[in-house]
């Protein structure tokens, strides 16, 4: 049963992480494009995190964990540079 439910949760990450690179690529101005990006992170450490139930390994949320620190440094940067022109004053 938690087999049939974890490749069920995969099939919806993968989705909606289709739909975030639609938004990244189509996305009207900066900001959206930027939430895409994010929200992206966010899919790509659901899917590692659900592949390391699946595999039974504690490697992979180690690999989430980095994944989610370079991410919320990468909005930082692009947020800072949608505001003030640079990233470092």
């Amino acid at each position: 049963m938690i087999t049939i439910a974890l490749y069920i949760t995969i099939a919806m990450v993968v989705l909606a992480a289709i739909l975030n690179v639609y938004r990244l690529i189509k996305g009207p101005d900066a900001p959206d494009r930027v939430l895409a990006l994010d929200t992206l992170y966010i899919n790509a450490i659901a899917l590692i995190i659900l592949l390391g139930i699946t595999l039974g390994t504690r490697l992979y949320l180690e690999a989430a964990l980095l994944i989610a620190v370079m991410g919320f440094v990468g909005t930082v940067a692009m947020a800072k540079y949608l505001k003030r022109g640079s990233v470092i004053e």
